[in-house]
């Protein structure tokens, strides 16, 4: 009972830290809203063997949507270390992929394992 009162707690507490401000200045991600709330949006570039952003930390809230926009030269995959595992497959030119939302906090890594990268590290709090 004590553990889910705690979750419950966590829970709307990160709900209300996301009602503050729709902007967001973290780098490599925006914020829009949608009909299901706020989906954290992360700009990926991807030229040759070059990904910007290059490992940073993005901060999620807990049950918020992510979904990643790639800007790629050539055709790739990323693995999210989720769980379930992702692997999101990319094309020459754009590409938007929704990752869905997280329910469990911790850090998820984003990876190019061709080119031997992080591409971000999703912070879900």
């Amino acid at each position: 009972m004590r553990r889910l009162l705690v979750v419950l707690l966590l829970g709307t507490a990160a709900l209300t830290a996301g009602c503050g401000s729709s902007n967001d200045t973290s780098p490599g991600g925006s914020e829009s809203s949608g009909s299901s709330g706020d989906v954290k949006v992360i700009d990926v570039t991807i030229q040759g063997d070059t990904i910007t952003p290059n490992g940073e930390r993005v901060p999620v809230a807990l049950g918020q949507e992510v979904e990643l926009d790639i800007h790629a030269d050539a055709d790739g995959e990323l693995h999210v270390h989720s769980d379930p595992e992702q692997h999101v497959e990319y094309h020459p030119g754009t590409t938007q992929q929704s990752l869905g939302s997280f329910s469990i906090p911790g850090q998820i890594a984003v990876e190019s394992h061709a080119l031997g990268k992080t591409v971000v590290v999703l912070q879900v709090q």
